[in-house]
């Protein structure tokens, strides 16, 4: 007698979540489709008479296979040159769902401030406040008690909270200093970026091995400021930047010679930028789409 096999569009129906939820998880996209594949592999051998709740069943694969991928990441972490920060999502700004993009994609300043967190402690997070899921539930997908997820998840929260301006700003005031951010950057102007940079601000680069690329976080408003006077093109460079959203929040995308240059995000907090984050390493820029490089709506600085 055969094993009845799993309908592959039973997957396809949760494949767009489960890929949220391994994102959310490990800050990488490529890893993320990585470990959705491996999902899918493994739903294919499963017997489908033994699986009540497929969307249950596939979360907690996705993940304990996180999990594994976390733990065995925080090596490679250690080596890598500079800073390290998540992959970005890049998005149109225009693009007609993008209320709903906000609502249901991490931050990308909140990615960041998982990064602190140990993988069993980011899982709990992203599967309770993320995406809303029960503790008895995420109990099961984690393999603990639910009295140890409840200590593992406030043990977490605690943690991101430490910054106690880790929310960001309502869209509209983030786009807001955006801008204004880019006309100061543009203009080289010190003044303007006071205006729109906190006192602690803290600029962060993630260039991998590339040589130009700031290897340490800058901190302060006078050194970033001094930083971004130095680094800010003329106007005979061939560089554009674009308004696009970055995990949901207003964010820029810097283009050289028709190809990524870097994605630009912030974390605005009390109506000031309190970070900036530049990734520039190649590796994290290969998922964008090409209609982010060759649409339309550029703005030439």
């Amino acid at each position: 007698m055969s094993v009845p096999v799993p309908d592959a569009s039973t997957f396809e129906a949760h494949r767009e979540r489960l890929q949220r939820l391994a994102y959310g998880m490990l800050g990488r996209v490529s890893a993320a489709e990585d470990v959705v594949q491996d999902a899918y592999l493994r739903w294919r051998d499963v017997d489908a008479e033994t699986v009540d709740d497929p969307e249950a069943y596939l979360s907690t694969i996705v993940t304990r296979l996180c999990l594994d991928e976390l733990t065995s990441a925080r090596a490679e972490r250690e080596q890598y040159t500079g800073p390290w920060l998540p992959e970005p999502v890049v998005t149109p700004e225009d693009r007609p769902d993008a209320n709903v993009e906000r609502e249901h994609d991490l931050s990308f300043a909140l990615l960041v401030l998982l990064e602190r967190l140990r993988p069993i402690e980011r899982a709990v997070y992203v599967l309770r406040e993320a995406f809303g899921r029960p503790y008895a539930e995420i109990a099961r997908r984690v393999d603990r008690t639910e009295a140890h997820c409840r200590k593992i998840a406030q043990r977490a929260r605690a943690r991101i909270e430490e910054d106690a301006s880790s929310v960001d700003a309502p869209p509209e005031a983030h786009a807001s200093l955006r801008n204004r951010f880019v006309e100061a950057f543009r203009q080289r102007d010190p003044e303007a970026l006071a205006e729109v940079l906190a006192g602690d601000v803290t600029h962060v680069t993630d260039g991998g091995d590339i040589p130009e690329a700031a290897k340490c976080p800058i901190e302060g408003l006078d050194r970033v400021t001094r930083f971004y006077r130095k680094i800010a093109p003329d106007a005979d460079e061939d560089i554009e930047v674009r308004p696009v959203r970055v995990n949901g929040r207003p964010g820029l995308l810097a283009l050289q010679d028709d190809r990524v240059h870097s994605v630009w995000g912030f974390r605005v907090a009390n109506g000031q930028i309190q970070e900036v984050y530049t990734v520039m390493n190649p590796e994290k820029l290969r998922a964008l789409a090409d209609p982010l490089v060759s649409g339309n709506g550029t703005e030439e600085r």
